[in-house]
């Protein structure tokens, strides 16, 4: 089941379109935040209360790569793979936060702390390389940079 408050944030934003399913993006990003996830269970709630099938709102949610259908760990780590990226040091990058996370991409770290994921873009190319943890963007990367943002994110 929905929350109320999660109901009262995609009635707000189904104010702003003439039919409730243009609020579907929106109502999964409202539940993921809140949820970390969707679920099948959420997935099915969101799409009757918008009105939809559950295998609409499932094509949605599977063509939005920010949308997660599967439990993702407590900070999810997106690294740019953009051209720009990989000139400037992408792979040094990769290879540290492979190396300080024990996994590797698509993977979450065994204390649930961490997932890290490819994204195919940023749009911070002339700060590259970038990666993005949660909400905050961090950029012009290095290794020694890798290791102080991972600290930020264990406590």
């Amino acid at each position: 089941m929905l929350s109320d408050i999660e109901k009262k944030e995609i009635e707000a934003e189904i104010s702003h379109y003439p039919i409730k399913r243009g609020a579907c993006i929106s109502a999964l990003k409202i539940v993921q935040k809140k949820r970390g996830w969707i679920s099948d269970e959420s997935l099915k709630d969101i799409a009757d209360f918008l009105e939809m099938t559950s295998d609409e709102l499932d094509g949605v949610a599977t063509f939005f790569n920010l949308i997660f259908r599967e439990p993702v760990g407590k900070h999810v780590i997106l690294v740019c793979d953009s051209v720009s990226c990989w000139i400037m040091g992408y792979p040094k990058i990769c290879q540290r936060l492979t190396e300080q996370l024990g996994i590797d991409f698509g993977q979450t770290s065994q204390d649930g702390r961490f997932t890290l994921l490819p994204i195919v873009c940023l749009g911070d190319c002339d700060h590259a390389p970038a990666l993005m943890i949660d909400e905050d963007l961090h950029h012009d990367l290095d290794t020694e940079k890798i290791d102080q943002i991972l600290e930020n994110y264990k406590k």
